[in-house]
């Protein structure tokens, strides 16, 4: 990295969202609201999974890690921007900008394929339903996770030491509320077009591959619910996906539009406010998309919910608290 980047650059400073001191408090009750019910809902889902024996199949094996990543996601991000939100001078050392980075982009890489792994987890179980535990036995559940893991990193490291190894030139005031790529890369006096270019190439290619496992999965997912002839089971067949592909159309969506894009049309005022949707909102959504029509989960945590014991051990009060936030979000989301 450019030396004069440590010796000119010790930390950088956000903007944030607003320098209005009432707003300011707004927001951080806002905020401290999608962060709280984040964890909540996170961590509920990992703990009714973990302890739920019906549960630890490869379906809920990948959602423990996606409730786990988006926990991780918004713990990157929550505690600095909420932190941010109470003090005048919003700042950032050098090394925190490089590790929020660098772990913000690694945990978005893995979710990307981690959904992708989920839709072929989809398709085994409905296209081969015979073969589905051969094919997707723990072992190839294990290795599709790490795998998302280890790529996700090794695919962040890339872009943060290309990021990082420009020069700022003094330049330290980030118009935005955490460090992301194009934001760093409009302050830099280096010239970025090749950091333009790679980080369209990996989000391209990133996107292409694991949106071509998600498009092919589903639809042979499709042909075969077509041959269903019951509508129960077709009924059934469905309820199963519908959940995954609401939020892989909200992830993909906000990713896309916020990351294919040339640099020239890229808008700081209205990309800031589109980071929020999937740095706070999207984590926050998917422990209850996931809770509210799936019927296992209902089941289980109806169950867990039934044996209630005159004493209970840390972990299991703390079960019962995220069963009973995640049930009462789930009812105010549907109707009875």
């Amino acid at each position: 990295m450019d030396e004069r980047n440590y010796s000119t650059i010790a930390e950088f400073i956000f903007l944030g969202f607003s320098s209005d001191p009432d707003l300011q408090i707004t927001l951080f009750v806002v905020f401290l609201v999608f962060y709280t019910i984040t964890l909540l809902g996170n961590l509920g889902i990992i703990l009714l999974i973990k302890i739920d024996a019906q549960l630890h199949t490869s379906m809920y094996f990948f959602l423990s890690n996606l409730a786990f990543l988006d926990a991780c996601f918004s713990c990157v991000i929550a505690p600095r921007t909420l932190i941010n939100f109470l003090v005048e001078r919003k700042t950032i050392s050098f090394a925190g900008c490089v590790a929020q980075m660098c772990v913000f982009a690694a945990l978005g890489t893995t979710e990307c394929f981690l959904l992708a792994a989920m839709a072929y987890d989809r398709f085994i179980a409905i296209c081969h339903p015979l073969h589905y535990s051969v094919m997707m036995s723990h072992r190839v559940s294990v290795s599709l996770v790490v795998g998302s893991y280890v790529y996700g990193f090794l695919n962040s490291v890339i872009h943060t030491v290309f990021t990082f190894s420009l020069s700022f030139c003094g330049h330290r005031t980030i118009n935005h509320y955490f460090c992301d790529v194009p934001p760093l890369l409009s302050i830099s006096c280096s010239n970025t077009s090749v950091n333009q270019k790679l980080l369209f190439v990996f989000i391209s290619l990133n996107g292409l591959s694991t949106t071509g496992i998600i498009g092919v999965s589903y639809a042979y997912i499709l042909f075969t619910i077509l041959k269903i002839r019951s509508s129960e089971g077709k009924h059934k067949a469905f309820s199963t996906c519908a959940s995954h592909i609401t939020v892989v159309a909200i992830f993909y969506g906000t990713t896309c539009f916020m990351y294919l894009r040339p640099m020239s049309s890229y808008s700081l005022e209205r990309d800031k406010r589109t980071s929020v949707f999937y740095t706070f909102v999207i984590p926050m959504l998917n422990p209850l998309i996931y809770s509210v029509r799936n019927k296992e989960m209902k089941d289980a945590m109806r169950k867990e919910r039934a044996h209630q014991a005159v004493e209970l051990s840390p972990l299991e009060i703390l079960l019962q608290f995220n069963i009973r936030f995640l049930r009462t979000m789930a009812d105010l989301c549907v109707e009875p």
